[in-house]
């Protein structure tokens, strides 16, 4: 099913598409400062690990303890970048707003507030 096949606009799939860039670059921009991108894997972040000097114990205690709290929050920016990048690769294939599961229409106005939706209301 294409993005005509359910009444989206040239228009409304733009304004979809810069919404998306936007987020896309916020995503990277916020890894980047946590992260770096795994050379190996494609899409993957590896979690910068703090560098120790050999200094002071309790400094570099605290330092593994945020490394341990930032680990979610990386996963959930990778997570969330690998459906911004999906959305974008449907926009390009013609099959964005098509619900994964049940294959119908995904509401325009859930799109709209969540760009990257892959699921309509229903099968979410």
């Amino acid at each position: 099913m294409s993005a005509k096949a359910i009444n989206m606009t040239k228009k409304i799939i733009e304004k979809q598409k810069e919404k998306l860039q936007k987020q896309k670059e916020r995503l990277e921009k916020e890894l980047n400062s946590l992260a770096r991108r795994n050379k190996r894997v494609k899409g993957d972040w590896i979690t910068k690990y703090p560098q120790f000097d050999g200094g002071n114990l309790e400094e570099e205690a605290d330092e593994v303890e945020e490394y341990g709290n930032i680990l979610p929050v990386t996963y959930t920016l990778e997570l969330e970048l690998k459906k911004v990048n999906e959305a974008l690769e449907k926009i390009k294939k013609g099959s964005y707003g098509v619900c994964e599961k049940c294959k119908k229409a995904i509401p325009q106005a859930r799109l709209k507030v969540y760009p990257q939706a892959q699921y309509c209301t229903k099968c979410q």
